[in-house]
């Protein structure tokens, strides 16, 4: 009689066990097995982190073992239970591995396929045919397209966090964790005796100082020794947390009145502001997607206001970017004035506040939100309802979307919501990050979110031009190594163009993102079919980078990239390709650190030892 053993491995999160009834049924292409109860006496098995084995005899071989169902029935009171994973020991002594990675809840049964990544045109038997269209179909009701507000990316179907498929909701550490970083920041800020300073005004610079007595790092000691000063302000625009708006100037545009006679006591070479610019020695920074945004108003005697600046910027003989010119309006004017640097000391520096203000709110709403979160959620559903767990696309962007949907969702429940944090906080608040997000989305294109292009567009991808653009040179790096590892992965298993032209699946994901997440607008230029294996690459490597890398940058890190703790992908070449790309990146961290060596001012926030799989958080 044939001897197949069954191992079940169980979550290491909590509340991941469970004391329900678990069933197996073991299909093969010859024959299935009986539907099993799997129970050891006297043994409380199905634990948190357990890995239990069971032994299923059969009267006749089944053959290969293709498909295998779990079933979860109540057995006092109905509890979810998280499956890491099943594998099949055979008669002949062969595994076969079956990833799960899901929760079973209520009484639900869930059939896998065995952990082999395979395209559609692959399965030639009706038997799994079906099971691939079966669990598209079951996806497609479950992650509902939904448009939030008009003109916004399309989220999921969903008002709430609870509200959201069990899969992709957060573990109960990951809730847990919000709320111990939370007490700790407040703890670190010493936000408590300082209230009444975020609910009235300060009448002096040292009331910031003092908020941050408790924040003890090198960094943070130099910047908060030298924020008021010139070459910190121009830094920020290079390497703080909105990186992505400096550009060179090629020409002053018509409402940006700037002479050389205003600026030429900030000019250290025996030049003109022309030749200057002629020579790339100028930048500016433009906040025009601020114009038109109304102010928020959180009751009628407390109003807030916005600016939509434009800034110059000089690059001395010491490499240093630094302000030279400051226009706090878009129309000039009597009432919209250049500030220069030998204005007053406290009219530049207000001046340069006001920068500051509008690049925290397009970072914030633009960069933050748009660019990396609601972009992520957008494939993160495609992909979702387009791309079975078999395919092997799905195996390598399912470690970039984790948690993403699920901190979205909690967003539109607290923060961007009416009255939520940003309408009780933000001068954007009351509406005005959503005009921003909508008037954004207007300029967004799919080339826009590829990394050499968009430091193209913006004329700064000259090293040599400008050396201490850091956010430049790692996110290349980074780009190159993740663009490899796709590229490897991409080509064990498509052999060829055409293996990729008749993939259905993977062409109606590329449609679904276009079609339905982006609302099928003329100007976004997302591709809405792949004809190359290139594209592909490219395509891919924009998410991953997207949720990983671009999102770290503007955010922070939690696991690292490349570290994968769910094993979708079983298969030798993949994990190669695995261990190629880690290699890759630890150089890559380990050339960081060693460039930030001793600079009062190191830049880590692109070490991918410090980037997160996914936007997270």
């Amino acid at each position: 009689m044939p001897n197949y053993t069954v191992t079940v491995a169980t979550g290491n999160q909590w509340f991941a066990g469970t004391d329900d009834y678990i069933y197996i049924t073991l299909v093969g292409t010859e024959q299935c097995s009986e539907r099993t109860l799997l129970d050891k006496p006297l043994y409380n098995d199905f634990e948190r982190g357990a890995v239990d084995s069971y032994d299923l005899k059969v009267d006749e071989d089944l053959g290969d073992i293709v498909l295998v169902k779990i079933e979860k029935k109540k057995y006092w009171v109905l509890d979810d239970w998280y499956c890491r994973y099943i594998t099949v020991k055979t008669p002949s002594g062969d595994y076969v591995e079956f990833p799960c990675f899901r929760w079973l809840v209520d009484d639900k049964e869930v059939v896998l396929r065995d952990g082999r990544a395979h395209l559609p045109q692959d399965d030639k038997t009706s038997l799994l045919k079906q099971h691939r269209q079966k669990e598209l179909d079951s996806r497609r009701k479950t992650y509902r397209w939904r448009e939030w507000q008009p003109g916004f990316p399309m989220s999921i179907d969903a008002n709430r966090h609870k509200d959201l498929p069990r899969d992709i909701q957060f573990d109960s550490e990951k809730g847990v964790d919000f709320v111990l970083n939370y007490t700790k920041a407040i703890e670190n800020l010493f936000v408590n005796q300082f209230m009444h300073m975020f609910q009235s005004s300060w009448s002096d610079f040292s009331d910031f100082e003092r908020i941050f007595l408790r924040i003890k790092n090198t960094i943070s000691e130099y910047v908060m020794q030298h924020w008021k000063e010139d070459f910190m302000f121009g830094y920020q625009f290079l390497n703080g947390c909105n990186p992505v708006i400096i550009e060179k100037c090629t020409k002053l545009p018509e409402k940006f009145p700037v002479t050389h006679e205003m600026v030429s006591v900030s000019l250290e070479r025996d030049m003109t502001l022309e030749q200057e610019i002629e020579a790339g020695n100028i930048y500016i920074v433009d906040y025009e997607m601020l114009e038109g945004i109304n102010a928020n108003s959180t009751d009628p005697c407390t109003l807030q206001y916005l600016a939509a600046p434009i800034c110059l910027l000089y690059k001395n003989d010491q490499n240093k970017i630094l302000p030279i010119a400051i226009q706090l309006g878009q129309t000039p004017g009597e009432d919209t004035p250049i500030f220069l640097p030998t204005d007053s000391q406290y009219d530049w520096l207000l001046a340069k506040i006001w920068v500051r203000s509008a690049d925290f709110q397009h970072h914030q709403t633009v960069t933050h939100l748009l660019r990396t979160h609601l972009i992520t959620e957008m494939f993160g559903i495609a992909m979702y309802r387009q791309l079975p767990a078999v395919h092997p696309v799905y195996k390598l962007l399912i470690p970039h979307i984790r948690f993403t949907i699920a901190i979205n969702t909690k967003a539109r429940e607290q923060l961007i919501c009416e009255c939520g944090i940003f309408d009780k906080a933000n001068a954007t608040g009351g509406g005005g990050h959503v005009q921003m997000v909508q008037k954004a989305m207007k300029s967004l294109t799919f080339r826009s979110l590829c990394f050499p292009d968009m430091i193209k567009a913006r004329g700064m991808e000259n090293k040599d031009e400008l050396p201490t653009y850091f956010y430049r040179d790692d996110g290349y790096r980074v780009w190159e190594a993740t663009k490899s590892f796709v590229s490897d992965v991409v080509h064990i298993y498509y052999t060829s163009d055409e293996r990729l032209q008749g993939d259905e699946e993977i062409q109606a994901f590329i449609k679904d993102v276009c079609s339905f997440g982006m609302q099928d607008f003329d100007h976004c230029e997302f591709p809405k079919s792949l004809n190359s294996r290139e594209e592909l690459i490219e395509y891919l490597t924009v998410i991953v980078f997207t949720a990983s890398a671009q999102h770290a940058a503007v955010n922070f890190g939690q696991l690292y990239l490349g570290m994968y703790p769910d094993e979708h992908f079983i298969e030798k070449p993949v994990k190669a390709a695995m261990e190629k790309f880690r290699k890759q990146l630890a150089e890559i961290s380990r050339s960081i650190k060693m460039r930030n060596e001793g600079k009062k001012l190191p830049y880590y926030n692109l070490s991918p030892d410090k980037i997160p799989n996914s936007v997270a958080v």
